[in-house]
């Protein structure tokens, strides 16, 4: 891979040039689809409709048109993509939700039971919701989740991506793996939480 080039082109993005986040692109392109589809492999399976092309492009849009976005180096926007990958595969989920739900179309008569909620798109939700928790207990602990499990970043790539020392990144990801379990299983024995 053409590392000094991918570094140049986001230091001249950084720089204001925002032409070169289209250059960019194409050149970790391969890299891209990689992390789509472990986002799509470690996701939840059923219902998805979304294929790892389709992740990939949707991600661009969503970072191509963010204002303010800073890419530090190849690490960080890794980083960045799997979380914009995520937040993608999260309003999906919604929408399902919404969609299983009458997406706001009031029934003309309504029947006992309830419509059957998706369960990959329920868990993802929850994974989400649990997520969004973290952060507010601890952004960073959050930040190396997001790199670790969702862009598969090794621990040294985390470290340098987040710019935190290696040992604090380790600690950092047994911590955030800890918080998360304990969420998500709290959430299943209290489903209203």
């Amino acid at each position: 891979m053409a590392t000094g080039e991918v570094t140049q082109l986001l230091r001249a993005y950084d720089g204001g040039d925002r032409s070169a986040f289209d250059r960019l692109v194409p050149i970790v392109y391969d890299e891209l689809r990689r992390l789509a589809r472990r986002q799509l492999y470690r996701g939840p399976r059923g219902g998805q409709t979304l294929n790892t092309t389709g992740l990939v492009h949707e991600a661009y849009l969503k970072l191509a048109g963010a204002s303010g976005l800073q890419l530090r180096d190849r690490g960080h926007l890794m980083a960045v993509t799997a979380c914009a990958m995520r937040q993608v595969m999260v309003s999906r989920a919604r929408a399902r939700m919404a969609d299983k739900r009458g997406g706001g179309v009031v029934p003309a008569e309504l029947e006992e039971g309830r419509v059957g909620v998706e369960p990959a798109a329920e868990w993802l939700l929850d994974l989400d919701r649990a997520l969004a928790g973290l952060r507010e207990h601890d952004e960073r602990l959050a930040q190396v989740f997001e790199c670790r499990y969702f862009a598969g970043l090794s621990e040294e790539e985390t470290a340098e991506a987040l710019g935190i020392s290696l040992r604090t990144g380790q600690r950092s990801w047994m911590r955030a793996r800890a918080w998360l379990r304990d969420a998500l299983q709290s959430r299943t024995r209290h489903p209203e939480a």
